[in-house]
C-alpha cells in the first residue's frame, strides 16, 4: 500500500509541474498521436464528414498516409455529386473530401453542382443551408474552376437577418434563441458571400457585421491561467466549449482575410483563445481533434494577430547538474517566430517575501538551436517553486502590429537539489518520564536494519532533520511513517515539523485499539517526497516487535487484507487428475473364442439360405417396383454396414442420428415394396 500511496505522490507531484508549465505548441506528440486516432477501417474512415475531418487533420500535420482510401472513398464521393437529390451537407464533405483526394470529376458535375447550390442559396430558409451552399461553392472555386455567386448582396442579407443581440446568430427564423457557435457559422458564410461576389458588398453592412463580432467578444470567458474561450448561453445543439471557440476563430478568421480594415480585436484576446486550444493538450477523440488542429492553423496566418507562444521544453531546473534556463517562441504550430528578444523580466520564490533573485535578464538566442537560453543561475537560488516572468520584445516595428506576445508571461519553474537529511534517530521511550531505554541512529542515505521491542506503556519517537543546500529548512511535499504489521494490516503517520525538525512520538497506549490490539512484528517504512527534492526516497528501516493487551470483547477486529489485484494474473496451482484403473480384460484366445461364437449364426443363415435354394424369381421386374425393392434392400444393408460402424468407431448418439434417417427410409421404401407385392399376388390370385 505504501509503494502504491508513494507512486500516487510522485504522480501527483508531476501533474502540479505539468500544470505549471506554459502553454506549448503543437509537436511530434501530436502527430503522433493522431496517426494512432485516424486510422482507416477496411479502406473508409466512416461517414465523408469524418473522412474529410481525417484527411484534413492529416494534411495539416503533414503525416504520411500509409494506407489508400482512394478506391472505397472516390466512388462514394462520386456517387454523392452526380445525385441530383442529395443533402448540401453531404455535397460539401464530397467536395471537400475530393479536393484532398484528387478523385475523377468530370467538370460537367462541377457544373451540375455549381448549379444545384446556387438554387439552394436563394430559397434556403436555414443558416446551415448557406454555410454548406457557399462554402461548397468556395471548394469548387479553391479548385480553379470559376465560380461566380448570384445575388451575393441579398444572400449577405439574408444570412444578416438572422442575427440578434450581442453578436450571435439564429439557426433559422424560427429559431427564438441565438447561439454563439452559429455566429462562427454565419460569419463564414458571409466571408464566403463576398469571396464569391462579382461586386463589392455594401460597406454599411459589412462595419454592421464588425459591430456584432465586437460584441460577440464582450462574451467571452476565461480560465485563471489566462486561456479565453466562447461557451453556449443557451446549448440548443450541445456544443462543448471547444466546437463552439472552433466555430467562432474560423469565422472570425475567414471574415478578417476578405473585408478591408482591421477588425479591432485586442491581440491579448487571440492570443487567448490560442492558449485555450493549446491548453487541450492532445484531444482524444476525433472531433476534437480536428477541431482543435483546424482552429490552430486559421490562427497560425490570420489579418487579426498572429499569437506567438513562449514555451520551456521543461519546467524543472536541476541545481545539481546546473541546467540552463530555456525558452522558445514560436507559433501556434510550431514555426518559427520573426527576430525577437525575451526579456527575464524577474524570478521570485513563492514561499518568501524577500527581493526576487533574478531580475532583468536578457535571454541569449542560439540560431541553430532556436532557443533563448540563460547560462548561470545566482548561487543564492535555492531549491523550491519560482515564478518567472518573461517579455517579448519584437526586432521589427511592423511586426508589434502583426503578432500578439501578451506581454508579460508568467511561468512556474520548479528548482531542484540534494536536499540534507541529517540527525536521523528512532528510539523507545518509557511512558511515565520519557526516558529513553533504546536508541539507535539512521543514516538515511544508506539502508537500515532497525530491531526494536516495545509494549503498550512505551512511546516510539523518530526524528531527522531536512536542509536545503543553502542550509535552510526545507519541508517536503510528503513525509510519511508507515506500519505494517505481519498480517498485512498497515497504519500509516505523517510527520510534523518544526523548522528543520521533522518528528513524531507514538504513544503505543493510545494506539492500541487504532493497532486493533495486535502483537508482533511490525515492518516500519519512512517515504519522504518532494518534486524539488532530488534524493526522495522510501525506505525499510527495519522492524519493531510490539507487546500489546489481549483485546476486549467489544474491540474492532482487523479489516480483512486486500487480494493484490495483479494476483489473478500470476501461475495458477497445477491440477493433477486421478485416473480409474482399467478394468481386468479376458484373455485374447477367450475373446477370439467368442468372436467366433457370435458369427456360428450368421454362418448358419447362409447354410439355411442354401439349402432353401434361395432365388430372384419373384423379385419384380417392373421398374417401379423393381426400384423400391432395390432401395428396400439397399436401406436393409445399409442398417447393417451402420451396425458394422458402431462396432468399430461410431458412438451410440451418431449411430442413433443416422439410424433415424435410414428408419424412416426404410418404412417408406419397405410399406411400398410389401404393397406392390401384395397387389401383384393378388393379381395373380385372381387370374
Amino acid at each position: 500500500m505504501a509503494r502504491d500511496l508513494w507512486s500516487l505522490v510522485l504522480i501527483f507531484l508531476f501533474f502540479s509541474a505539468c500544470a505549471a508549465t506554459t502553454f506549448r505548441p503543437i509537436s511530434d506528440g501530436h502527430r503522433s498521436a493522431a496517426s494512432e486516432l485516424f486510422v482507416p477501417i477496411d479502406g473508409s474512415y466512416g461517414s465523408l464528414e469524418d473522412t474529410y475531418e481525417a484527411l484534413r487533420t492529416v494534411q495539416i500535420l503533414k503525416i504520411d498516409r500509409n494506407i489508400d482510401i482512394n478506391p472505397h472513398t472516390c466512388p462514394v464521393v462520386s456517387e454523392i455529386l452526380e445525385d441530383s437529390s442529395s443533402q448540401t451537407k453531404d455535397v460539401y464533405y464530397a467536395l471537400g473530401v475530393n479536393s484532398i483526394l484528387g478523385c475523377h470529376i468530370d467538370s460537367g458535375i462541377y457544373e451540375a453542382v455549381i448549379s444545384r447550390l446556387q438554387s439552394v442559396i436563394k430559397g434556403a430558409k436555414s443558416l446551415y443551408d448557406f454555410y454548406y451552399s457557399i462554402k461548397g461553392l468556395l471548394v469548387i472555386k479553391d479548385q480553379g474552376i470559376s465560380v461566380v455567386l448570384e445575388d451575393a448582396g441579398d444572400a449577405f442579407h439574408s444570412i444578416k437577418a438572422l442575427s440578434q443581440s450581442g453578436g450571435r446568430w439564429r439557426f433559422s427564423s424560427n429559431d427564438a434563441e441565438s447561439s454563439t457557435y452559429a455566429a462562427g457559422l454565419a460569419l463564414e458564410a458571409l466571408a464566403g458571400v463576398v469571396s464569391l461576389a462579382d461586386s463589392d458588398i455594401d460597406q454599411s453592412m459589412i462595419g454592421i457585421v464588425k459591430n456584432d463580432i465586437r460584441k460577440l467578444f464582450d462574451s467571452i470567458e476565461s480560465y485563471d491561467d489566462g486561456a479565453l474561450y466562447f461557451d453556449e448561453k443557451f446549448d440548443a445543439e450541445h456544443q462543448s466549449p471547444l466546437s463552439t471557440s472552433a466555430s467562432v476563430v474560423r469565422g472570425l478568421t475567414a471574415f478578417a482575410a476578405v473585408t478591408s480594415g482591421r477588425l479591432k480585436i485586442p491581440g491579448d484576446e487571440i492570443l487567448g483563445l490560442a492558449n485555450f486550444f493549446l491548453s487541450i493538450g492532445i484531444p482524444g477523440t476525433t472531433k476534437d481533434f480536428y477541431n482543435q488542429i483546424e482552429s490552430l492553423v486559421c490562427l497560425e496566418d490570420n489579418r487579426l494577430a498572429v499569437p506567438l507562444i513562449l514555451s520551456l521544453p521543461t519546467a524543472v531546473l536541476s541545481s545539481t547538474s546546473n541546467d540552463q534556463l530555456k525558452v522558445k517562441v514560436t507559433t501556434v504550430l510550431g514555426s518559427d517566430s520573426p527576430p525577437l528578444t525575451v526579456k527575464l523580466v524577474q524570478a521570485s520564490r513563492l514561499d518568501s517575501k524577500s527581493s526576487p533573485v533574478l531580475a532583468h535578464q536578457e535571454l541569449k538566442f542560439d540560431p541553430e538551436s532556436s532557443f533563448h537560453s540563460l547560462d548561470i543561475l545566482p548561487t543564492s537560488m535555492d531549491v523550491g517553486k519560482y515564478l518567472f516572468v518573461f517579455e517579448i520584445s519584437l526586432h521589427d516595428p511592423e511586426h508589434k502590429h502583426v503578432c500578439a506576445t501578451g506581454g508579460q508571461i508568467q511561468a512556474f519553474i520548479y528548482y531542484t537539489g540534494l536536499i540534507k537529511i541529517e540527525s536521523a534517530e528512532i528510539a523507545v521511550l518509557d511512558s511515565d518520564v520519557d526516558a529513553v531505554e533504546t536508541k539507535q541512529n539512521l543514516d538515511l542515505s544508506k539502508d537500515n536494519v532497525v530491531s526494536l521491542s516495545a509494549d503498550h506503556l512505551q512511546k516510539i519517537i523518530l526524528s531527522f532533520q531536512l536542509t536545503t543546500p543553502l542550509g535552510h529548512a526545507f519541508k517536503p511535499h510528503q513525509v510519511f511513517l508507515k506500519l505494517r504489521h505481519e498480517t498485512k494490516v498497515e497504519h500509516i503517520f505523517v510527520l510534523k515539523n518544526s523548522g528543520k525538525l521533522f518528528e513524531i512520538k507514538l504513544d503505543l497506549l493510545a494506539l492500541v485499539e487504532k493497532f486493533y490490539y495486535l502483537s508482533g512484528k511490525y515492518d516500519i517504512e519512512l517515504a519522504v517526497g518532494d518534486i524539488s527534492m532530488e534524493n526522495s526516497f522510501l525506505k525499510s528501516l527495519g522492524h519493531i516487535d510490539l507487546q500489546l493487551p489481549e483485546p476486549s470483547e467489544k474491540a474492532s477486529h482487523p479489516p480483512v487484507p486486500l487480494l493484490d489485484p495483479y494476483s489473478q494474473f500470476g501461475p495458477k496451482p497445477e491440477i493433477s487428475h486421478i485416473f480409474r484403473a482399467p478394468e481386468k480384460r479376458p484373455p485374447q484366445e477367450l475373446s477370439y473364442a467368442f468372436l467366433a461364437a457370435a458369427l456360428l449364426p450368421f454362418l448358419g443363415f447362409l447354410i439355411g439360405l442354401m439349402r432353401l435354394g434361395v432365388n430372384l424369381k419373384n423379385f419384380p421386374s417392373a421398374a417401379l417396383p423393381a426400384t423400391f425393392s432395390i432401395l428396400f434392400h439397399a436401406g436393409i444393408a445399409g442398417v447393417l454396414i451402420l451396425y458394422l460402424l458402431f462396432w468399430l468407431k461410431l458412438d451410440l448418439f451418431t449411430t442413433l442420428k443416422f439410424l433415424s434417417f435410414l428408419g424412416i427410409f426404410l418404412v417408406f421404401a419397405g410399406h411400398r415394396t410389401l404393397s406392390q407385392h401384395a397387389s401383384a399376388s393378388a393379381k395373380q390370385k385372381s387370374a
